[in-house]
Parts: C-alpha cells; sequence; structure tokens
C-alpha cells in the first residue's frame, strides 16, 4: 500500500507534467517552449526517480534534458531572433485539427483500455542487473530490444543539426 506522502507527490509530479506540456505547446516565445519542454523532461525524470528507477531517470536528465534542450536551444539561437514572438496562425482548418485531436485522442485511449489487463501483471524481474546487461536489454538486436529506435532517433538527430546548420548559413 502506497502511503499518502507519495500520492501526493506523485500528483503533484503529474500535474507539473500536464501543465508544463500544455504551457511548450500554447506559447508563443519559441526559447520559452523550449524551456517549459526542460521542465517536462525534469519531471519526467522525478517520476522515474520516484518509481525507483536510478538509471532510467539518470538518462532522462543526462539525454533529454541535457543533450536534447541544449540542441533546441541552439538551434533557435541560430535560427530566429529569440526575443519575437512567433506569427499567429490563421487557419481555417481548425474544426478539421480538433476532429483530428479528438481522434488521436480516442485512438490512444482505446489502445490504453484494450491493454488494461497487461497493466497489472507483474513485470518480469531481471535477476542480478549489470550495466551489460542493461546496455544487451536497450540496445540489442532481439526481441523487445530497442536498438532500430535508437537509431532512428539519432539520424532524426542528425538530419535536425543538418537542417539548423543550412538554415543558418542561409540567413
Amino acid at each position: 500500500m502506497e502511503s499518502v506522502g507519495s500520492t501526493i507527490c506523485y500528483w503533484i509530479i503529474a500535474l507539473a507534467i500536464v501543465i508544463f506540456s500544455v504551457l511548450t505547446v500554447t506559447t508563443r516565445k519559441i526559447l520559452r517552449a523550449a524551456t517549459y519542454l526542460l521542465f517536462v523532461l525534469f519531471a519526467t525524470a522525478a517520476l522515474y526517480f520516484k518509481l525507483d528507477y536510478e538509471f532510467l531517470g539518470a538518462v532522462q536528465i543526462a539525454v533529454y534534458a541535457g543533450g536534447i534542450v541544449v540542441l533546441f536551444v541552439f538551434a533557435i539561437l541560430l535560427t530566429t531572433h529569440p526575443g519575437d514572438n512567433s506569427e499567429q496562425l490563421a487557419s481555417r482548418k481548425k474544426l478539421l485539427g480538433l476532429v483530428g485531436a479528438i481522434g488521436a485522442a480516442g485512438a490512444c485511449g482505446w489502445a490504453l483500455c484494450s491493454r488494461c489487463a497487461d497493466i497489472f501483471k507483474p513485470l518480469p524481474a531481471m535477476s542480478n542487473p549489470t550495466m551489460h546487461r542493461i546496455g544487451e536489454a536497450m540496445l540489442g538486436t532481439g526481441y523487445e530490444q530497442y536498438l532500430l529506435p535508437f537509431e532512428a532517433v539519432s539520424v532524426l538527430l542528425l538530419a535536425c543539426i543538418i537542417g539548423g546548420v543550412v538554415i543558418a548559413r542561409k540567413r
């Protein structure tokens, strides 16, 4: 049974994630949006630490909060004037966007609810988790190992860096 303090801590972290996520996508200042994203990533790391996933929390801080947000900030400073507001979007397809957002939320809810029976099954414990076994599980090529997504994200980041340099050189 969880303690009341642990439950309150979880809800504070979850509320911080939701609030900063909404602020990230609604602010018109791009540098401020990157800062809000940093807060979301720190709150996610706090959630990992609360769940006793110290390694995953440290990776979250080192890779995402450290590296990715710094990459975003450098890209912003190279390509825009960070104090300027972004332009107000004038789109006549707001209803279509709203329908798409509701449809995506419904699909995510359906996927979550269809797997409810699997959520409450205990995960198999890894006996004697060493750094070698964790690395093998994360970057292996077998079933439920994550080398392909890791490489896809690295190619995406490389494309972002090259695009940022190209845009900066054209200015």
